[in-house]
């Protein structure tokens, strides 16, 4: 199989799973109801166990296409998987049961501060979304991460967009290249797909100058001026990769601030 067949599929199939696991997700949200206190557990009893299931098809998925590409290139394959470390608590090493009653906050959060009924729950469906797309795509850079320490043919990876759309963030991302030794930078909701890539040397960071140049140009026409030399336009203050507490390496704007737990009101 080519490889490009191989990339296609694999996509399609992440995809998939993604839209059923976060179909899923929503629905259970939409249903309950209540969204009191006493409905956290019994969402998550629900949810839990659909968003583990979804992180560990994103796992092995990932892990066969890694074997399969990696056979495509020296006739070597198979990897020992350990999902515990690419799944679940790993992911953010902060419990699931935690990190899923964080829409409910928003929820109550938005009520306390006198937002409507209807768009304290948008929120809520909002963050819920966002934390799960999250983990789904945490699912693959963990395992990309973990396959490609026992494969010792790849050096780094490099970020492949999907899709028709893609946010600046990632553009930009999708220039570099990345140790595979070092987690790959992400954004809430990203679905990059992360490529373990064989080098006889290493390329330096940026690996498709012509198409961050195009980025650049973009953010001339946007701002009115450019400087590659960093001094008229501080093009770290346009795009750069934040440390996230749970989840690693974040792509957002300098001066992003992530929630913590003193921005949340939490009811009595």
């Amino acid at each position: 199989m080519s490889l490009t067949r191989l990339d296609r599929q694999y996509g399609t199939a992440v995809r998939n799973i993604w839209t059923t696991t976060l179909g899923r997700t929503a629905r259970a949200w939409t249903e309950l109801g209540s969204w009191r206190s006493g409905d956290v557990a019994r969402f998550e009893r629900t949810t839990l166990p659909i968003l583990l299931a979804g992180q560990r098809q994103v796992a092995s998925l990932t892990a066969s296409y890694l074997e399969q590409t990696y056979r495509e290139i020296d006739g070597s394959s198979r990897v020992d998987l350990d999902f515990d470390k690419v799944t679940g608590r790993a992911l953010r090493d902060v419990d699931p049961e935690a990190v899923y009653r964080r829409p409910f906050k928003e929820v109550w959060s938005a009520l306390d501060n006198d937002v409507a009924f209807d768009a304290a729950l948008d929120r809520g469906a909002h963050r819920l979304e966002t934390i799960a797309k999250t983990d789904l795509q945490l699912a693959r850079t963990h395992t990309v991460q973990e396959v490609g320490s026992q494969m010792p043919g790849f050096t780094y990876t490099v970020r492949e967009l999907q899709g028709e759309y893609n946010c600046a963030l990632c553009m930009i991302a999708s220039t570099q290249r990345y140790w595979k030794r070092d987690l790959a930078p992400i954004h809430p909701g990203c679905d990059c797909l992360f490529k373990l890539v064989t080098a006889d040397e290493d390329p330096g960071q940026v690996i498709d100058k012509e198409k961050l140049e195009r980025i650049h140009d973009l953010v001339e026409e946007a701002l009115g001026k450019s400087d590659r030399g960093g001094r008229a336009v501080d093009y770290r203050k346009i795009i750069v990769a934040n440390e996230h507490g749970e989840i690693g390496p974040v792509l957002g704007f300098a001066g992003q601030r992530f929630t913590g737990p003193d921005d949340i009101n939490l009811p009595t």
